[in-house]
């Protein structure tokens, strides 16, 4: 059974830095990816991470958020800098094993 637990949200300033973690469990070799959602906006996709490390940045977070992978401990990490108050978002850790599964995701707010 798959489950995603994300975690490491939280309120930070502009400019500021936050790490999210997602723990997967129920599967193992997949393409790891995060989307987040702001209010009364669709889903996107914010980074992803192939099973060996190939990766996609959304043109809005090239060269300040960096996606990564532990697949010995199945957890994959979005690290956010110079986050921007457009970055507030509800953030989810989504796979391509089953990607209609989503957790309950990570809140993110950047104040101005």
């Amino acid at each position: 059974q798959v489950q995603l637990v994300e975690s490491g949200g939280g309120l930070v300033q502009a400019g500021g830095s936050l790490t999210l973690s997602c723990a997967a469990s129920g599967f193992t070799s997949s393409t790891m990816a995060w989307y987040r959602q702001a209010p009364g906006k669709e889903r996107e996709l914010v980074a992803a991470i192939g099973r060996r490390g190939s990766t996609y940045y959304a043109d809005s977070v090239k060269g300040r958020f960096t996606i990564s992978r532990d697949n010995a401990k199945n957890t994959v990490v979005l690290q956010m800098n110079s986050l921007e108050p457009d970055d507030t978002a509800v953030y989810y850790c989504n796979t391509d094993y089953d990607p209609g599964y989503w957790g309950q995701g990570t809140q993110v707010t950047v104040s101005s």
